[in-house]
């Protein structure tokens, strides 16, 4: 399972779903961290994360430690999708 992480100042998806592509990733954690209420110096956090199949999960604002609970809850997810024989796209 390949994750990555986009921190971006404009076009948060558009630059986002390229890393994701380009990379070959599983998925990837898209942030928007021109903001001073989310991202490296704040309490909390909130992007979405882009999966290689197409799908967007809006992560609202919250917790650091939260955001990063449900981003393993996502990865989680997936691999349980794995063992049953579903692989993501790449």
């Amino acid at each position: 399972m390949l994750v990555g992480f986009a921190a971006e100042t404009e076009n948060l998806i558009t630059n986002a779903r390229a890393k994701l592509k380009a990379k070959h990733l599983d998925m990837i954690v898209a942030n928007d961290v021109s903001s001073d209420e989310v991202g490296f110096e704040a309490d909390q956090n909130a992007g979405h994360l882009l999966l290689a199949e197409g799908d967007t999960i809006e992560l609202p604002m919250m917790a650091k430690s939260a955001f990063a609970e449900r981003i393993m809850d996502v990865i989680a997810g997936a691999l349980r999708g794995r063992r049953k024989g579903r692989r993501p796209r790449r």
